[in-house]
């Protein structure tokens, strides 16, 4: 099963460099050199394989095989990038889980009361933070203080929220 792994947003560079921003988690094992990664583009699909990877400003820097013009690449601004979901470097411990599994979660209080669904994740370096839609829009850190339970077979998450959180 393939995941969006993140989506070209611009070339950086005339060598065929391209700025990717993640949608994914891993991304160390992911856009590592040799990895091979699916670009969906006007319905065809044309997989490449990185041949360096670096951070930039927030930024996934990635260049490919074969790759070495601005003009090669330039085409695929907008488009997203694709990876088989299960990948053989990545084992999940204990409390991980991938943020396909995540995203699209039903977010509840422990008294039953639902907040909204998670619409997507990002990273802060201490924890994972979820961007809940409901009523409003919210964030809720992965921390043990805050999440509860996650069922992802029901697609649900219990959370026991911290004074001020869904203010």
């Amino acid at each position: 099963m393939e995941v969006e792994v993140g989506q070209i947003v611009n070339t950086h560079g005339i060598k065929g460099e391209v700025k990717v921003k993640s949608n994914s988690d891993f991304t160390e094992t992911r856009f590592q050199p040799g990895e091979q990664l699916l670009v969906k583009h006007n319905n065809t699909e044309i997989v490449y394989t990185v041949d360096s990877y670096r951070i930039h400003k927030g930024f996934h820097m990635l260049r490919f095989e074969g790759i070495n013009n601005i003009n090669d690449i330039e085409h695929l601004k907008g488009d997203y990038i694709y990876q088989e979901r299960d990948h053989q470097d990545i084992e999940l411990g204990e409390h991980e889980y991938y943020y396909s599994d995540i995203i699209g979660c039903t977010v509840f209080k422990d008294d039953d009361t639902p907040i909204g669904r998670v619409i997507n994740i990002f990273e802060t370096g201490a924890n994972d933070v979820w961007i809940v839609k409901g009523e409003k829009e919210y964030l809720i850190p992965y921390i043990e203080d805050v999440v509860k339970d996650i069922d992802i077979e029901n697609k649900t998450i219990k959370i026991t929220p911290m004074e001020g959180l869904l203010d």
